[in-house]
């Protein structure tokens, strides 16, 4: 059976090159922005949900909370957990999967880190996880693309040179996802991966998070908490709060 396309991708050493640009100063200055809406007490419990190498979970633990990083990713775990301390632990583990009950404070998805899989069955099922991990009235942040500055922006065919590989990349859109392939040759090996990401809008998200007992509370429209406009916004940032069940 094939692997799901984000277990080949983020396991591999090349993710990391194409995407060396999003750094530890683009986390730190994410997480400044959002610990003011967030409001924090200093000793909280944070989950980074798919934390990738920690970026933000590191910066986090270093602001005094105490962080778990999850990722899907064994290579992302294995780097991440030389940093770990009191305060800061990393786990493999598939966020469609239980992890704790009733435990953090916040849970945090970063960088566009949702909407991987072939099913909105498995979206729901991750936001229902992200219900149980929550303390009662813990907050989660996802931070998502906005989905119509992806489909106006779409640049179908492009070549990035990074470290002296030619990324060749594709993107298309069909049917609510977006596709982006990425080719490449290094040392007469050819490299072949694909990226899928639901394209879902503040509509589709209101819906998931009403079914999963998430209240959203804030909406914004990038890093420096603009407020969110469809039309013209480069993120959209979502903090909800858990509620109880009925």
């Amino acid at each position: 059976m094939k692997k799901e396309w984000f277990l080949e991708w983020f396991d591999s050493p090349y993710y990391h090159v194409l995407y060396r640009s999003h750094d530890d100063s683009e986390a730190h200055l994410a997480i400044d922005a959002f610990l003011q809406p967030l409001d924090l007490a200093p000793d909280a419990r944070v989950l980074d949900l798919a934390c990738g190498k920690g970026r933000y979970a590191r910066y986090l633990a270093e602001k005094g909370f105490d962080v778990t990083g999850l990722d899907i990713s064994e290579a992302s775990i294995s780097y991440a957990r030389q940093f770990e301390q009191e305060q800061l632990a990393f786990y493999q583990h598939d966020m469609r999967k239980p992890f704790r009950s009733n435990y953090f404070d916040a849970v945090l998805n970063m960088f566009t880190s949702f909407g991987y899989f072939n099913t909105d069955h498995d979206h729901l099922v991750t936001l229902k996880n992200v219900y149980q991990q929550l303390r009662p009235g813990g907050l989660f942040l996802l931070d998502f693309f906005n989905t119509t500055a992806v489909c106006q922006n779409l640049i179908p065919e492009q070549v990035k040179t990074i470290e002296g590989i030619d990324f060749h990349l594709q993107k298309e859109i069909q049917d609510g996802v977006v596709y982006k392939t990425v080719d490449f040759t290094l040392t007469g090996q050819p490299y072949h991966f694909q990226e899928r990401v639901r394209l879902f809008t503040l509509t589709d998200f209101q819906v998931l998070f009403a079914a999963a007992n998430l209240r959203i509370r804030q909406t914004y429209g990038d890093y420096q908490l603009s407020p969110f406009d469809e039309k013209t916004s480069s993120r959209l940032i979502l903090i909800a709060e858990k509620i109880h069940s009925t």
